[in-house]
């Protein structure tokens, strides 16, 4: 989701469709790309086998998720079957109508540009390991992927209160914790493709870890530019569900 002029973001936005999409361009990846993917893979993989709740490592082992940056037709034609979402390639951030537009007709937009080896442990606009790994996986899970789409739906409605719903977005798909019966899980895409906050998430004494509650999530301010200080924990899934259907103050 994003506001600023194109000039200002990273990515190639010249050859876009109107719907902001671009072509992967799987044959296009350097060897550098590769194995950043490769690191980046390695490393989250591992943290995620320990930290990640079990739908998002289901989502994993389904997609066959590898070491080489994955095609995105290939994952669709995977994906598609299981909830009828689909991953589309943009050239970057995109605006928020657009990007809620997508989710709504069940379309996750994925950056095709991959971050250098100097980027692996901070990056400022998201890139395709954080939109593949952190986000497609839960896509694969019935229950996930109709919150998603829901959500996308009352993105295209929201009008002057879309701000309260980047919350929701921030505090659940980005950083949500979960509940399972293997203790406190992530479950967010923003924490999962970083080494640095699926540590401070789970096992930091000094953060806030609090009960979900959508009102209280939607009137939360966060910051993106450091790690966060509060995280809200679900107990299941279903949750959501109600959380994307609250009324906007």
């Amino acid at each position: 989701m994003n506001k600023a002029p194109l000039e200002n973001l990273r990515g190639n936005y010249a050859g876009m469709a109107p719907d902001w999409t671009v072509p992967q361009h799987i044959d296009l990846y350097s060897d550098e790309d590769q194995a950043v993917w490769r690191l980046l893979l390695e490393r989250q993989s591992g943290l995620a086998h320990k930290h990640a709740c079990e739908e998002f490592l289901q989502g994993l082992r389904t997609l066959g998720i590898g070491d080489s940056i994955p095609d995105f037709d290939s994952i669709n034609a995977r994906l598609e079957p299981l909830t009828g979402w689909r991953i589309v390639g943009v050239p970057g951030l995109i605006p928020d109508a657009v990007f809620y537009d997508h989710l709504a007709h069940r379309r996750f937009p994925v950056t095709v540009w991959i971050r250098s080896r100097a980027e692996l442990d901070y990056l400022v606009e998201p890139d395709l390991f954080h939109d593949f790994f952190g986000h497609v996986p839960l896509l694969s899970n019935p229950v996930f992927a109709d919150y998603m789409q829901a959500y996308g739906q009352r993105g295209v409605e929201a009008g002057s209160k879309i701000d309260l719903l980047a919350r929701l977005y921030w505090y659940t798909v980005e950083f949500g914790l979960i509940r399972t019966p293997q203790g406190l899980k992530a479950y967010g895409a923003g924490i999962l493709s970083s080494a640095a906050e699926v540590k401070h998430a789970l096992e930091d004494k000094d953060v806030e870890r609090l009960p979900f509650e959508a009102i209280t999530v939607m009137l939360r301010p966060y910051e993106i530019d450091k790690l966060q200080n509060t995280y809200f924990v679900l107990d299941d899934f279903h949750q959501l569900f109600e959380a994307a259907q609250t009324r906007l103050a």
